[in-house]
């Protein structure tokens, strides 16, 4: 059993080498991915190329999603880029399902138009054709909607590989060691460092906007729990209260946290919080350790994990207070609750025989799915289409990130380049354009 200051405020980890924030992608399962063409995209500007390989990032976004094989160019009996050219019967001996076709087209200095067109080969008609401005800066992002466009028009899911996903990575520095607090896009690219201490960094959580982060921080030896900013930096303390003050999580509104807080004694309870007053209200007055709170999608409950029925279990109480009511009842350990943003389904950290794994309930049907194989898994997180999640998982001595679908069918790891230990991620919502 985890011992209490780890079910109190996430687990801290041990450094075991340098750690950097870029992360390298490998898919480890895949089931009968479809294959399609994403044609090499036609080029109307100044320069003899196009500012970025617009191309490569959808098929790397659709061939890591571990549902497609995008075919290589040297396959492609003809390349168009228009879709009034695309031969059916071409692909069709390809033997691809679907082929994406497109322009990137310079509008001005560093102004350009991205337009594409999905077909689909069998039926021999077009599923998508859409248009979007960029720029230099822009043209990844517009990359990844594209992607986006095309997943979720052939499988019925919506895409995420727009979305972003902030982690925490140490390293060792001289006698001690170097936290961070890191943003990139899913995919790995574009990390931004949020927030570097020597104290320890824990429980990030994106706001329902994903403008801001919330986050443990352990600056002077006393945790306290912020909130930042992400286009700014600018921080505020919003708890800092003797004890304990940990594990933050934002209503599905953005105007308040469920905390963690323990006074001086130790003893943990959920609080509600408001962030413009700072006022909190106190949800679970038992004895034993309550800790880890999350809302529900519909803002109805707090989901928590609690030790009061001799080992940690998954609770939920009403947001606006009342009896606490047991949620897991399946094995000894069931702890980090994490509800997928359609409601329908609970994560959590599950004792599978001794080791420590990724399980999914369906609250419906109250059945158990465990997802992950290793023996010290982590903090789940879904992804805002609720179809994947992301955890923590170690490699040997090294903390690493792997990403598996809610089925359990496709699995991909995420490690540091550089080593070391990347821990505590957390899948940001939906952008908002």
């Amino acid at each position: 059993m985890l011992n209490k200051f780890k079910i109190a405020v996430g687990m801290l980890f041990i450094v075991s080498g340098a750690a950097h924030a870029e992360l390298v992608i490998d898919v480890q399962g895949v089931a009968q991915p479809t294959p399609v063409a994403i044609v090499p995209f036609g080029w109307e500007g100044d320069a003899a190329e196009m500012p970025l390989d617009v191309v490569k990032v959808i098929n790397d976004d659709l061939r890591r999603s571990g549902r497609f094989a995008p075919v290589g160019e040297e396959k492609m009996l003809q390349k168009p880029t228009d879709g009034a050219d695309v031969d059916f019967q071409d692909w069709s001996f390809v033997g691809v399902e679907a082929v994406v076709v497109g322009k990137v087209i310079q509008t001005g200095d560093n102004a350009y138009t991205l337009q594409f067109q999905l077909f689909d080969v069998f039926g021999r008609r077009q599923l998508v054709g859409y248009r979007m401005p960029a720029s230099r800066g822009t043209m990844r992002g517009a990359a990844h909607r594209i992607a986006d466009m095309i997943y979720e028009k052939l499988t019925g899911i919506k895409g995420v590989f727009g979305t972003k996903v902030a982690y925490v990575t140490a390293k060792r520095e001289g006698e001690g060691r170097l936290y961070s607090l890191i943003v990139s896009d899913q995919d790995g690219f574009n990390e931004h460092t949020i927030m570097e201490s020597a104290d320890p960094i824990m429980s990030p959580a994106w706001s329902p906007d994903s403008r801001q982060l919330a986050y443990v921080s352990f600056e002077g030896n006393q945790s306290s729990i912020f909130v930042q900013t992400l286009r700014t930096g600018n921080r505020f303390k919003v708890s800092s209260k003797p004890g304990i003050n940990g594990a933050p999580s934002f209503s599905p509104d953005g105007r308040k946290l469920v905390v963690t807080l323990g006074g001086v004694d130790g003893n943990l309870d959920i609080y509600v919080m408001d962030i413009n007053s700072r006022n909190t209200t106190r949800l679970t007055t038992h004895r034993a350790i309550d800790t880890e709170g999350t809302w529900s999608p519909d803002s109805r409950y707090i989901y928590f994990t609690s030790d009061r029925s001799g080992g940690p279990q998954v609770y939920r109480v009403s947001a606006n207070g009342g009896t606490p009511e047991r949620v897991t009842f399946e094995g000894s350990y069931n702890a980090r609750p994490r509800l997928s943003p359609d409601g329908k389904r609970l994560a959590m950290v599950h004792n599978d025989r001794g080791n420590y794994r990724i399980a999914v309930m369906n609250l419906e049907r109250k059945d158990l799915l465990v997802l992950s194989s290793g023996r010290q898994d982590e903090s789940p997180s879904f992804a805002p289409n609720s179809d994947i999640l992301i955890y923590a998982t170690r490699q040997g001595r090294d903390g690493v990130l792997e990403t598996v679908s809610a089925d359990g069918l496709i699995r991909q790891k995420m490690a540091s380049r550089a080593g070391g230990d990347v821990r505590e991620p957390v899948w940001s919502p939906f952008p908002r354009f």
